[in-house]
């Protein structure tokens, strides 16, 4: 291939090697917060890097960021970033499963995997509407850090901002609707800072997803594929539907495309491992779903084709880039990106 045609290839040749970092794990759908403690640096360090990079490559926010990390290669599909950040190395400890350490049932749940809920022992909770759906999301969201009140009003009202001072209203309701935690403190607290979520008793389902994310990735470093499979399982049993369903606002139309991505890069994670263990019927039958789920995500379709492909089965390989080809151009008036031409390019030149 001539080598003018990969010129116009996405680059992150201009950022630092931190900065790279950060578009990875970013490109990953990460947090600010977990890109903090994956890279051991200040959760603030990491929005000024962000904003650095997002100036540097001409990218208008973090979803540009999303897919300009893919498409230059600094996350691969299925496997995550290229250059994992080093995390410090653990003690050594005897053998042992790597699940999740079982902790006490927490009184009060909070799912946003989906339409948001909440129950307390177990009984369902009437949360109020939409807008206020959506105040316990952001603090949910949160995982304890403070939220002011004008940070509250961005995020559910953006440039609509209520008529009235509604945001200590709702907060109001929403205590008496959580309850108080075993040490008769009010589950949402007000502080210096704003507020925030802060009983201990809460447990939160996308909380819960990163913890199992963790144990998969402890699970891969000690060689356990079948446990690496399992937990990814777990942690996509989670998911309910689209997250944070039908709630309004800016910070929840970002953090459904946040959850969302997660939600896919964990089944192409699974299917991976699926693959390497000879489960390819599993794999195969799962990247359908979510792919009919999500037909303009090319990466997803490429991962597909590229399973089909090792199944023996090009033919469907090929017919999967032809509908996502036809979609593309139908729906955005686009061609096939470079990581589905790649894919097709691989299938015919093993087939040829």
């Amino acid at each position: 291939m001539p080598a003018h045609v990969t010129t116009d290839r996405p680059t992150a040749t201009a950022l630092t090697h931190q900065e790279r970092q950060v578009l990875a794990a970013v490109g990953c759908g990460l947090r600010d917060d977990e890109i903090a403690a994956a890279l051991a640096i200040r959760e603030d360090t990491v929005a000024e890097q962000l904003a650095r990079i997002l100036v540097r490559l001409g990218l208008r926010d973090r979803h540009a960021a999303i897919v300009h990390a893919f498409d230059c290669g600094l996350v691969v599909p299925g496997r995550g970033p290229r250059t994992r950040p080093v995390r410090p190395a653990q003690p050594t400890q005897p053998a042992q499963p790597t699940t999740a350490v079982p902790v006490a049932a927490p009184r009060i749940r909070i799912s946003l995997l989906g339409p948001v809920r909440a129950w307390r022992d177990e009984r369902p909770l009437n949360l109020g509407h939409l807008r206020q759906r959506t105040v316990l999301a952001a603090l949910a969201l949160g995982e304890g850090r403070a939220f002011s009140h004008k940070e509250l009003l961005d995020a559910v009202w953006g440039m609509e901002p209520p008529v009235a001072n509604v945001v200590p209203v709702y907060v109001y309701r929403l205590r008496k609707a959580l309850g108080v935690g075993d040490g008769q403190a009010p589950v949402i607290e007000r502080g210096p800072r704003g507020y925030q979520l802060t009983s201990a008793d809460v447990d939160v389902d996308v909380a819960r997803v990163r913890q199992l994310v963790a144990g998969v990735g402890k699970a891969e470093r000690a060689g356990e594929p079948l446990e690496a499979v399992r937990l990814c399982a777990q942690a996509l049993e989670l998911f309910r539907g689209e997250p944070l369903a039908g709630l309004p606002g800016p910070l929840a139309e970002l953090e459904r495309l946040r959850l969302t991505e997660r939600r896919i890069a964990l089944v192409q994670r699974k299917v991976e491992w699926q693959l390497r263990l000879g489960q390819d019927a599993d794999a195969i039958a799962e990247l359908f779903a979510l792919s009919a789920a999500h037909p303009l995500n090319e990466p997803l379709a490429a991962t597909l084709m590229r399973a089909l492909h090792r199944n023996g089965r090009q033919v469907d390989a090929l017919t999967v880039f032809e509908r996502s080809r036809r979609r593309l151009a139908d729906d955005l008036g686009v061609p096939p990106s470079r990581v589905l031409c790649q894919a097709r390019q691989m299938i015919l030149r093993v087939g040829a």
